[in-house]
């Protein structure tokens, strides 16, 4: 039974603040109970709670971090049967999309135990000491990766399992030893009070500090920023618009004592067709790409929303393609009215702009998104970069170039991408080549002969991007990199070894992975 009221650790929220109701996108009825916003005291609580747990949950090895996350895993499986039709009825998403992601946060909470369980992540390095080097003795130097503490996660609104509660971030910080509080996405939260309660149970059953764990409802604003202000709260995971983040990044900055927000914010993740791809099989592109467009939709943070191209004879092909494709496509409810808005709203925007025309845009109203397929040119994409923003929803711009030299520019003039795509054929290889650096450089990921929809969770994975991608290139959301977001190097310099952590001791009893005055190896 869901009760609407925030999980501050081993206490609970009150009832009385601010409540509100989820709604069904598809139907527009509102959904029982109501959640109550958390009051200052409570979004107080649940922080100095997370603090008082840091210590004790930094000092647990990573076999017990890695057993919470497969209990995490664990009880996330057997409430299935009341989750995914929660989170059904919260998103309007299909029952096939929601275990999909079911599965997904359990198996990257998995993945993240085994990171956790064989702990050579923590970088162990060790510099012998040399009392016999001159001109200076050289001292006994040790050092790793250490927890950072108490981590604030906030829910996405498109990835109500993976990317929420249980998702990435708290499984990655909860694998690095960091406590976590998290707070819960306005459209989702008796999806979120469900994966919450299930975290706590996890933690329970591990015997691990109950406080290590909170979940904080609010339908604004107020809790997110009383929680990034808290001193006792660290570092800050957030998937979400550009505006959100940046607000987050001020507050955070703000600070008397600033603190790192990862925060993934979007972007239009270029598709760039070079001729011999675009010749020899544009109607196949434009099925994929069609179907890349409109998957969930269009509520991706790698949806292809700006499509590249040389003017040409396969060039017609592929539009006639894509916009035939589309329009097969009905409208569909998104995940909330809002968000459907602010779709149209901004498909209506590049619309009024006089170097755009339409090839097919849809009327839809309510929570409904419907396909959009628009164009522009090289020149004008140079003169106004806007034209790229990300725009939330089943919509894509083609910008067709005179040349592969404009082709070029308009890569050069695009800002921070979490993807970069392009398809081409052995005749291409000389300007993939050419492209090649472009592409990476503007890119956290960039892919061949394929769509940006779907990222893989895995060791080598890159979810990220420049600025305004997102707000730290050298980091990643997705893949098991993730976890150093959430830790710092500390260096121990001659520390009696029975006061280090067995990961720096000499005789390596954690069998790691280890760097020893410069060599790699588990020695």
């Amino acid at each position: 039974m869901l009760l609407g009221l925030s999980i501050l650790g081993s206490a609970s929220g009150q009832p009385g603040r601010a409540p509100f109701k989820a709604m069904n996108p598809a139907t527009g009825l509102e959904l029982d109970p109501p959640f109550h916003s958390a009051s200052p005291e409570e979004v107080d609580q649940a922080v100095r709670r997370a603090r008082a747990a840091a210590p004790l949950f930094a000092a647990c090895d990573g076999a017990r971090r890695a057993a919470l996350l497969r209990a995490i895993a664990r009880e996330l499986e057997l409430d299935a049967a009341e989750l995914v039709p929660r989170v059904m009825a919260e998103t309007a998403l299909p029952e096939g999309r929601v275990r999909g992601e079911l599965d997904r946060t359990c198996f990257q909470l998995r993945l993240f135990a085994t990171v956790a369980d064989e702990g050579s992540w923590v970088d162990a390095r060790l510099d012998t000491p040399d009392p016999a080097r001159h001109p200076l003795p050289r001292p006994d130097l040790r050092s790793m990766l250490r927890p950072l503490g108490p981590v604030a996660v906030f829910g996405a609104s498109n990835f109500p399992l993976a990317f929420s509660v249980a998702g990435g971030d708290t499984a990655s910080a909860l694998a690095g030893g960091c406590p976590v509080v998290v707070k819960a996405h306005p459209l989702h939260p008796g999806s979120s009070e469900r994966v919450g309660r299930a975290i706590s149970r996890a933690v329970a059953e591990t015997g691990l500090p109950q406080d290590v764990f909170s979940l904080l409802f609010d339908a604004g604003h107020q809790v997110g920023a009383a929680l990034v202000q808290h001193p006792g709260i660290r570092a800050v995971g957030f998937t979400g618009s550009f505006r959100g983040g940046q607000a987050l990044l001020g507050l955070a900055s703000a600070r008397s004592t600033p603190i790192p927000v990862y925060a993934e914010m979007g972007s239009g993740n270029p598709v760039v067709m070079l001729e011999h791809a675009l010749s020899s099989r544009p109607e196949a592109i434009a099925q994929t790409l069609a179907a890349s467009i409109t998957q969930g939709v269009g509520q991706f943070c790698t949806c292809p929303g700006l499509i590249l191209a040389v003017e040409g004879s396969g060039l017609q092909r592929f539009r006639d393609a894509l916009a035939a494709a589309l329009a097969t496509v009905a409208p569909a409810p998104m995940l909330g009215e809002g968000l459907a808005r602010a779709y149209r709203d901004g498909i209506e925007r590049l619309k009024a702009d006089p170097s755009v025309h339409g090839h097919l845009s849809s009327p839809s109203s309510g929570s409904l998104g419907a396909p959009a397929f628009l164009e522009t040119n090289g020149a004008q994409l140079i003169l106004h970069p806007e034209l790229a923003e990300e725009i939330f929803g089943p919509g894509t711009l083609l910008v067709a170039c005179r040349d592969d030299r404009e082709l070029e520019a308009c890569l050069q003039s695009l800002p921070g991408q979490l993807t970069a795509t392009l398809w081409m054929e052995p005749g291409d290889l000389g300007l993939a080549t050419r492209l090649l650096p472009h592409l990476q450089e503007l890119a956290g990921r960039v892919l061949f002969n394929g769509a940006p929809t779907g990222v893989e969770v895995g060791h080598a994975m890159v979810h990220g991007g420049p600025w305004p991608a997102t707000s730290a290139p050298h980091a990643t959301s997705v893949g098991t990199l993730a976890i150093r977001r959430w830790a710092r190097p500390v260096c121990f310099q001659n520390v009696p070894e029975a006061l280090l952590p067995p990961e720096l001791h000499h005789a390596n009893p954690l069998g790691l992975w280890r760097q020893v005055d410069g060599a790699f190896g588990k020695h």
